[in-house]
C-alpha cells in the first residue's frame, strides 16, 4: 500500500499545482500573464539544472573525467526534438490550418505541455528507482528515504502544474480543461515509476540520457517561446522579475528538498 501511495505522491503535487486554475478570475491581467509566463520560465531553468542535468552527471559518476558525455547528449538530444517538432508542428498549420485543425493559438502553451510531460517521465522514473532500492534491501535506500524523495518531487511538480493550467485559462481554455491539461502532465510520473520498478536493471542505464532529454527540451521552449513572449510590450521588466522569482523558488525546493 505504501509502494502505491508513495508513486502518486508526485502526481497529486501536479494536481494540486494545476487546481489553481479554479482560484483565477475570468480575465488575466496582461502584466500578470507576463509575469507568469516569465515564473514558468524561471521554474523549467531551475527544473532542467538541478532536477535534471546534475542528476545525469551525478549518475553517470562511473565516467569519471567523461561524466558529461550522457548528459550532453541526452541535452542536445532534447534541443533538436524540440525543434523538429516545433518545425512539423508550424508546417502543418501553413499547409492546412483546417484540415488538421490546429489551433495556433495554443501551440506556445502547448508546447510546454509537452516539455513539462518530457521532464516529468524521468523524474518518475527516479521515484522508481529509489523505491526499487528500498525493495531490493541492500542498497542503502530506506522506503521512508524514497517517500521523501517523492515529497520532495510533489512539492517540486506544485508550481508546474500550475504554470501549465494557468496560461491555457488565460488564452481563453475552460477551467477544467485548463485544470485537465495540467493534470494529464504529471500522469506520466507514476506510470514511470511502476515501469521502472518492474524493469530497474534496463531502465537505470538510460536514465541519465532521458534527464538529460527533458532538460534540452525545457530549454528549448523556454529560450524559443516562453521569455521572448514575457519580454514583449512594456513588461519587460515584469517578465524578468518573474524568471528570477520562479528560479529562485524552484532552485530552493530542489536543493532543499531534492
Amino acid at each position: 500500500m505504501s509502494l502505491i501511495l508513495g508513486i502518486l505522491i508526485p502526481f497529486i503535487g501536479t494536481t494540486l499545482g494545476a487546481s489553481m486554475v479554479f482560484f483565477m478570475k475570468k480575465e488575466i491581467n496582461n502584466k500578470i500573464e507576463k509575469f507568469l509566463l516569465g515564473f514558468a520560465s524561471g521554474v523549467m531553468i531551475a527544473a532542467s539544472i538541478w532536477s535534471l542535468i546534475i542528476p545525469a552527471i551525478n549518475m553517470s559518476e562511473h565516467l569519471g573525467r567523461l561524466s558529461w558525455i550522457p548528459a550532453s547528449i541526452g541535452f542536445i538530444l532534447g534541443i533538436f526534438f524540440l525543434i523538429i517538432l516545433d518545425f512539423i508542428i508550424s508546417r502543418l498549420h501553413i499547409i492546412n490550418n483546417r484540415k488538421y485543425k490546429i489551433n495556433y493559438k495554443y501551440k506556445k502553451t502547448l508546447m510546454m505541455v509537452l516539455v513539462v510531460t518530457l521532464h516529468n517521465i524521468p523524474e518518475g522514473m527516479a521515484v522508481g528507482v529509489a523505491f526499487a532500492g528500498a525493495i531490493i534491501g541492500n542498497t542503502g535506500i530506506t522506503m521512508i528515504g524514497a517517500l521523501i524523495l517523492a515529497i520532495g518531487i510533489a512539492i517540486q511538480n506544485f508550481p508546474e502544474g500550475a504554470i501549465i493550467s494557468m496560461p491555457l485559462k488565460s488564452q481563453g481554455m475552460s477551467k477544467l480543461k485548463a485544470f485537465n491539461y495540467g493534470t494529464l502532465s504529471g500522469i506520466v510520473e507514476p506510470i514511470g515509476a511502476a515501469i521502472t520498478i518492474l524493469l530497474t536493471s534496463f531502465v537505470v542505464p538510460v536514465l541519465p540520457y532521458l534527464l538529460s532529454f527533458a532538460a534540452g527540451a525545457m530549454i528549448y521552449v523556454v529560450v524559443e517561446e516562453l521569455i521572448p513572449e514575457c519580454q514583449q510590450e512594456e513588461s519587460i521588466s515584469i517578465g524578468t522579475i518573474g524568471v528570477s522569482i520562479g528560479f529562485v523558488i524552484m532552485m530552493i525546493l530542489d536543493i532543499a528538498l531534492g
